[in-house]
């Protein structure tokens, strides 16, 4: 019994290392290789990911995969999309954000604009760089994911850890992910290229593929605050 007990605490030992370690080696890509993904695959890591959690097994999610020329056909309406700038901005924050939010997103853009060599007040360069989300980063996959419109913040929450899954399983199988809100803005041409039922509307899309080991972008270390800067400990060794 006790080398029993021994071999499965090495066992959950070794299993609790690997899922960290995925866990941490999660980033996100925006500059991919065209080395192809295959659909197996990609069906592979939506098994996985449906696995996710939900409020009732209410399973919200709907997931569009594009590859090839369906790829390329919406990356092209999208760019003439984002080149006419007609489109209302979409309110991803609130207009003010929390001062800690604020400052994180300030960081976030320093590191990011650094990275590429753009000044941050060169407007028509940052422009030109978002424009790079609809090409999906040059990934050979592309992903939108969408929901029933009528559904309330708690079935987005459970549509986060979906796509949170999603992209740890593709980060298991030595692929790598990019989450992009930026196609919400875009919604009307989404719609129009997959002919969107009028209930669903856009989550987010992603990019899917393998990074490019010499981009500049994938050598930013992004800071995380510690556990004690966003966790308060009820009732442990005694506390009150």
């Amino acid at each position: 019994m006790m080398k029993a007990a021994s071999t499965d605490t090495t066992r959950d030992n070794a299993a609790r290392r690997i899922v960290d370690e995925v866990i941490r080696s999660r980033r996100a890509v925006r500059a991919f290789d065209p080395t192809p993904v295959p659909k197996a695959l990609v069906v592979e890591m939506l098994e996985v990911a449906r696995c996710a959690p939900s409020n009732s097994n209410t399973q919200p999610w709907f997931v569009h995969v594009l590859e090839g020329e369906a790829r390329r056909r919406l990356g092209e309406a999208l760019l003439r999309s984002h080149a006419r700038d007609e489109l209302p901005a979409s309110q991803h924050f609130p207009g003010e954000l929390p001062a800690a939010c604020k400052s994180r997103q300030a960081d976030f853009g320093a590191r990011y604009y650094a990275a590429l060599g753009i000044d941050r007040a060169d407007a028509a360069a940052r422009y030109a760089q978002t424009a790079r989300n609809y090409l999906f980063f040059d990934a050979p996959v592309g992903l939108i994911f969408t929901i029933d419109r009528r559904l309330m913040p708690h079935s987005w929450a459970d549509f986060g850890m979906f796509l949170q899954t999603f992209m740890l399983a593709a980060k298991a199988r030595g692929l790598d992910t990019c989450p992009q809100v930026s196609f919400v803005r875009h919604e009307p041409v989404v719609r129009e290229c997959l002919q969107l039922p009028e209930d669903q509307t856009v989550v987010c899309g992603m990019s899917l593929g393998h990074a490019r080991t010499d981009a500049a972008l994938h050598r930013i270390a992004m800071p995380r605050d510690p556990v004690e800067a966003f966790t308060v400990f009820h009732g442990f060794d005694g506390e009150s």
